[in-house]
């Protein structure tokens, strides 16, 4: 392991290969792998602390533009929002619908991100799987950027292999599909046979992708402070710290040394706490360079197939549990977590374990961070907003210097929490306003991990509409607790000194963060939706009357 907190020796496992022991690997895998010999795996924490040393420089906003990619950006993204400022901000004002300007804000960033090239298109597929972050709008247009990077020739793939390799494609593979299984902004995976008969599937990375992302990187930083308040999205209110955050996130996705490694960490976390549910595919031994990964093959159901599973005979709503108390034990008890759960990133096999993919983003935390994260779920179960912000604090999302009591008064964190179902639009739409202007004012921000975090429980958030979504939102989360409690209490308590066992869950402040009432005694998350639509709509109702009192009103003075 390379994160601060060393995990505590796998369980040992009676039957299958002898890697089980080390990592949540599949049962019958093409190889064996010994994690503490392998070449390429040598060095990789200080090839970590090298990349993450180069961020500052790559985001540094020099004195003079870098050069002509700076003007086609700035054309690029000018064009968009000019085009949007004169046609749908128009529409959508004399119609009274403020979902056309957004649909028209967002479909236009997406377009003038395609155009831009595989940087750009990273960025909006990194914004397409924030779900709850950003608006639905600018999410579902941004999703199109999934599937729309073109495949690179396999002239240029089969130059790449072999300068990773130092051999003939032929050499190495007996077979070497030359269209991709899939093409991503940062590379394209191929199925391909190995000459000593293992079916595996190849990451390639697009040859030119390294150099054009640190050019992007400069021209996002040399226009980024030119956006701040031109963009009219609040969850992209501030540009400049959008591009340090997205710089954090791709710079370590361009060494898939870094990537395996990523993936042996995960598995070894998984192996430790025994959740066999989930499964990693083994890199190979060898085949893994800078710009190219091999690894074990995985199948399975998509994971939009719902119906399939339980045709198959698979609890899914056992599969979400899985994939959350995993999450939740990576993150608070040994610092290491996927940084990028989206559908494309997860198979469920037929046995009803879930094929955990691609691990170029990962979240890895220091001890204190760690702790700081384990203090604020901790904080957020026994309804202690102090504990909470505390360690928002110590992750780096709000100052060091925060005056934290100020924060509970200003926010009225101290106050009985609000049924959200029960207040008005313009109460709604207020406390919105007072929220956002009071975070801006502390100087909060959003780092990296966090939003990693974040933006995994909200794809977690999802999946239970998915797989599950009949299932005791509160049966759920006390059997969740009961289960960290049971198997980790006392060292919950060791760490940061609060015992889950004499603290049990607040079943109310639950009930306030999902938004309902202390009188609601049984959730699902079909209700849950239904109450979410019901806001939606009554938000939107609103929205159109104020706008339809403004033109009135901008009538009456006209003719006056």
């Amino acid at each position: 392991m390379t994160s601060a907190h060393e995990p505590d020796a796998p369980a040992a496992v009676s039957d299958g290969p002898a890697d089980l022991a080390d990592g949540a690997f599949s049962d019958d895998g093409p190889w064996v792998l010994d994690v503490h010999h392998l070449g390429w795996r040598a060095g990789t924490q200080a090839l970590r602390d090298g990349t993450s040393r180069q961020v500052p420089e790559l985001i540094r906003r020099r004195r003079l533009p870098p050069g002509g990619r700076v003007v086609r950006v700035g054309w690029s993204l000018g064009t968009a929002l000019a085009g949007w400022y004169v046609v749908e901000r128009r529409q959508s004002r004399r119609r009274g619908d403020p979902s056309l300007s957004r649909a028209g804000l967002s479909r236009r960033l997406r377009v003038a991100f395609e155009r831009l090239g595989p940087t750009y298109i990273k960025l909006g597929q990194i914004l397409s799987s924030g779900e709850g972050l950003f608006p639905a709008e600018l999410v579902d247009q941004f999703k199109l950027l999934r599937d729309r990077v073109p495949a690179e020739s396999f002239e240029d793939v089969r130059t790449l292999v072999e300068e990773e390799l130092g051999r003939p494609i032929e050499a190495v593979f007996s077979r070497f599909d030359p269209q991709p299984l899939a093409a991503a902004s940062i590379a394209q995976v191929h199925a391909a046979t190995l000459v000593t008969g293992e079916d595996v599937v190849v990451k390639v990375q697009r040859p030119t992708v390294a150099s054009t992302v640190r050019r992007d990187l400069a021209a996002m930083s040399w226009i980024a402070p030119a956006l701040i308040g031109r963009i009219p999205v609040s969850a992209l209110a501030n540009p400049p710290a959008l591009v340090e955050l997205f710089a954090e996130t791709i710079v370590e996705e361009l060494d898939f040394r870094l990537e395996a490694d990523n993936m042996l960490d995960v598995a070894n976390v998984l192996a430790t706490t025994g959740q066999r549910s989930l499964v990693v595919p083994r890199p190979h031994p060898e085949l893994v360079t800078r710009r190219l990964l091999v690894m074990e093959r995985l199948d399975g159901f998509s994971w939009d197939d719902v119906a399939g599973m339980q045709a198959a005979g698979i609890d899914t709503q056992a599969v979400v549990r899985a994939l959350m108390i995993a999450f939740l034990e990576g993150a608070v008890l040994f610092g290491v977590f996927h940084g990028d759960l989206h559908g494309g990133n997860l198979f469920v096999r037929r046995d009803g374990r879930v094929a955990l993919l691609d691990y170029g983003i990962t979240g890895r935390l220091d001890e204190s961070r760690r702790l700081a994260f384990l203090r604020m779920l901790m904080g957020g179960s026994i309804n202690n907003p102090r504990m909470q912000l505390e360690a928002l604090r110590d992750l780096g999302a709000l100052p060091p210097d925060t005056d934290l009591d100020a924060v509970v008064k200003d926010f009225g964190l101290d106050r009985p929490p609000q049924d959200v179902g029960a207040m008005s639009p313009d109460e709604l739409l207020s406390q919105v306003r007072d929220l956002t202007k009071q975070l801006l004012a502390y100087g909060a921000r959003f780092p990296k991990v966090l939003m990693l975090f974040v933006k995994d429980l909200l794809f977690l958030d999802g999946a239970l509409a998915t797989l599950a979504p009949d299932v005791d939102l509160f049966g759920e989360v006390t059997q969740i607790a009961t289960y960290f409690t049971a198997r980790y209490g006392a060292r919950i308590a060791a760490d940061i000194g609060v015992d889950p066992r004499a603290n049990p869950v607040d079943m109310d402040a639950v009930r306030a963060g999902l938004g309902v009432g202390t009188d609601v005694d049984a959730l699902t998350y079909r209700d849950l939706q239904a109450r979410r639509e019901l806001i939606r709509k009554r938000m939107e109702d609103h929205r159109h009357q104020s706008d339809g009192a403004g033109r009135a009103r901008r009538r009456w003075r006209r003719r006056s």
